[in-house]
């Protein structure tokens, strides 16, 4: 087998192994700090995307738009147009802003023809102002226009003044992120050393996976910074990549560390031992490996570069954690002999140095397999009705007020001004250009701009006003606020209103003027139809995929679509709680977040393509392990594969749901709802599954699970090896 041959060479040649690896994340760190040039940027799939390439081919770019919302601090006070102290506030902050410089296009709720930007019910006012200046200058003027914003406010005390709009809302979920990445990294690392040191009872030993995970994280980030050239690498996936390879690194460590220890145990030398564990265990974790990237490449037929993005990402950091598993970790153990035991943590140390048959696990087998068919139905029972929530799932994604905490200053400005002028925090962005070319702006333009103003007010507050206007060097863009939360249902019909009868009838009838509609509700919208249309091709090529590796690890087809029904068994329970929790609110205050009625958009055609891979672990290391003991009889095999295996499986697990749970902390409530719904499908696979389906499953089909092998060959045999080069 190639890991026992790839094993082989590296316990032979340790010290070159060794250098390679290190010289690997070395090329890789200097690649991304040397040839780290301008990131791509994502597109938009559909309409959104067409606008978005028709103003990125513009030479300026549309101006970044920003609201002050002006309201009297304590309820009760007099309205907008009759409140004194408002008004000042307002004077003030108008004519501060146009001293400074930084900004353009102030628009004012005290102008002539300001009254759209009084709220409905009288009480607040709406200063719109654009950032001035180029690329360089967008990021100092916004800084000076928000130090003006809270100069004036604080030279009035008993007015709210609320900033919010695109640089601000982008500035404060970048920080977000930034932030979320740092608390994933000060977690991730602790917990999992402490999961381990319980796992192996020794510092070295616990150290070994660690640090292997470590430098593979290392590398892919060295390596995608060199990829973000071509593919989009957005944020979220950084914090995705950095939180998978910790857990799949040490997952594949521990398949391998506990195989050695418990080879070693039973009498053979280290360097045997290790190749032993680079025959089962090793080729256990390239097949997982393997599966894992071949499931996360289902993302790339969807056609969404941040999918791709993550795909790529992905199977970087799986593939090398693949690698160091079957190379670099046998050279280290190889070189570290029995010192791997060293740094035992007293009372500890002693009981888990060599790797034991779980009773709980056996005896759980052993009820199991007497009566598969009761305990296997319950637990199918089980799992189905967990999954019963997910048949009202809702696919909404949040807008950044319902993503991160109230708490914030800007989410807060956001919320309230949104409640006051439905709209205009997301409002739709509609890019005008020429059908053949050239300037698109005309007087005909202009007149059919004023009739879409007018037809925005006959809407009934479907389309809302303001509207802003700008020129974008040989386009005109238009924004139009509309109504609902931004990403709702409300808000998907007003889009559809906009896209289908008011823009055709008004700018429609300009002969050679193109439009399309992008913004926030456009983008979600877009993307969510194309994840739904390319849904099916992405599910048939990953079942597809996994069955064959299935199917070639095993030489079975019963155990393969078995295996594959255990796994949409378990997602699908994973996909009903994570509904029940967070688009029902339930656990709401214990978790951090608010309910806005939906789960985004993205997260379970991700969750499948990933769980799918990820679920393989497990199942693929208690089938090897039961089907090396087939000999001993259908139901000896299944009690004591899972028994034997367990102690590995528990662990892995462990770890894999510590580390998502680490998403939990964090702050955007897409983080927490991957958090959940990943911890709960890998405890569902590693107690339920592992305990109760598959001993049942395996039992019913008897010997028609397995394919007589007669090349089989016992798990003792090793080759022999010449000394190796330390």
């Amino acid at each position: 087998m190639l890991p026992e041959k790839l094993a082989a060479w590296s316990v032979r040649h340790r010290a070159l192994t060794l250098v390679c690896w290190v010289a690997l994340v070395v090329v890789a760190l200097l690649s991304g700090a040397l040839l780290d040039g301008e990131s791509r940027r994502s597109t938009d799939p559909g309409e959104s995307g067409r606008a978005q390439t028709a103003l990125n081919a513009q030479s300026t770019f549309d101006p970044l738009r920003e609201n002050v919302l002006v309201e009297a601090k304590n309820p009760g006070s007099a309205p907008f147009t009759a409140n004194e102290e408002l008004r000042r506030a307002t004077e003030d902050l108008v004519t501060t802003l146009a001293r400074s410089g930084s900004v353009t296009d102030v628009r004012s709720p005290l102008a002539p023809d300001g009254a759209e930007r009084i709220s409905a019910d009288g009480a607040s006012g709406l200063v719109g102002f654009s950032i001035a200046g180029g690329d360089k200058d967008i990021r100092p003027n916004f800084e000076t226009a928000s130090a003006q914003v809270d100069a004036v406010a604080a030279r009035h005390p008993s007015v709210r003044l609320g900033l919010s709009g695109d640089l601000s809302l982008s500035t404060v979920v970048d920080k977000g992120i930034r932030e979320d990445v740092k608390r994933s990294e000060l977690l991730s690392l602790p917990m999992t050393l402490v999961i381990l040191l319980i796992v192996f009872g020794a510092l070295v030993a616990a150290s070994v996976p660690l640090l292997l995970a470590g430098t593979t994280v290392a590398a892919t980030f060295g390596f995608l910074s060199v990829v973000d050239d071509l593919t989009p690498i957005n944020s979220a996936t950084t914090v995705i990549t950095l939180l998978i390879g910790m857990a799949v690194g040490v997952d594949y460590s521990l398949f391998f560390l506990r195989r050695q220890r418990e080879e070693r145990a039973r009498g053979h030398s280290v360097d045997d031992a290790i190749l032993i564990a680079a025959r089962t265990s090793g080729h256990v974790v390239v097949v997982s490996g393997v599966t894992v990237v071949l499931c996360v490449s289902g993302l790339v037929f969807t056609g969404l570069d941040n999918f791709t993005g993550l795909a790529i990402s992905t199977a970087f950091v799986v593939g090398l954690a693949m690698l160091g598993a079957v190379t670099v970790l046998p050279a280290l153990l190889s070189l570290l002999g029995d010192k791997v035991d060293r740094g035992r943590i007293p009372w500890l140390g002693k009981r888990r140095t060599a790797a034991e048959n779980s009773r709980f696990w056996s005896a759980t087998a052993r009820a199991v397999t007497r009566r598969p068919s009761l305990w296997g139905g319950l637990a199918a029972a089980l799992l189905i009705l967990l999954s019963l929530p997910a048949l009202g799932m809702h696919l909404q994604d949040p807008t950044p007020a319902e993503s991160l905490p109230r708490s914030m200053t800007t989410i807060d400005s956001a919320v309230r001004t949104q409640e006051a002028f439905p709209g205009v925090v997301y409002p739709a962005t509609v890019v005008l250009t020429a059908a053949k070319g050239g300037p698109v702006d005309s007087p005909a333009l202009r007149s059919a701009i004023t009739d879409l103003e007018r037809r925005i007010g006959e809407t009934g507050g479907v389309l809302n006003k303001p509207v802003a206007v700008a020129n974008v060097d040989e386009a005109v863009v238009v924004r139009v606020p509309l109504s609902g939360a931004g990403r709702d249902a409300e808000a998907d019909a007003a889009l559809a209103k906009l896209r289908t009868e008011v823009l055709p009838e008004t700018i429609g009838r300009v002969d050679d003027v193109g439009f399309a509609v992008s913004g926030r509700t456009a983008n979600a919208r877009d993307f969510a139809d194309r994840v739904i249309d390319r849904m099916p091709l992405v599910v048939g090529f990953v079942l597809l995929a996994a069955f064959v590796l299935l199917l070639l690890a095993f030489r079975s087809v019963a155990v393969s679509l078995v295996s594959l029904l255990l796994n949409l068994l378990s997602i699908g329970a994973a996909y009903g709680v994570l509904t029940w929790i967070f688009q029902d609110g339930h656990f709401a205050s214990l978790l951090g977040f608010t309910p806005y009625g939906g789960v985004v958009g993205w997260l379970p055609m991700f969750m499948f393509v990933l769980l799918l891979g990820l679920s393989m672990d497990y199942h693929i290391f208690i089938l090897s392990r039961i089907r090396e003991r087939r000999a001993d009889g259908a139901v000896t095999a299944i009690v004591r594969g899972t028994g034997t295996s367990a102690g590995v499986v528990s662990g892995a697990a462990v770890i894999m749901v510590g580390v998502f749970s680490v998403f939990i902390t964090l702050s955007a409530i897409e983080y927490k709802m991957m958090g959940v719904g990943m911890a709960v499908a890998i405890l569902i696979d590693a107690t339920l599954v592992r305990g109760v389906l598959l001993p049942a499953s395996l039992a019913l089909l008897g010997k028609r699970a397995w394919r007589p092998d007669r090349k089989s060959v016992a798990p003792e045999r090793v080759p022999e090896l010449s000394s190796p080069n330390a």
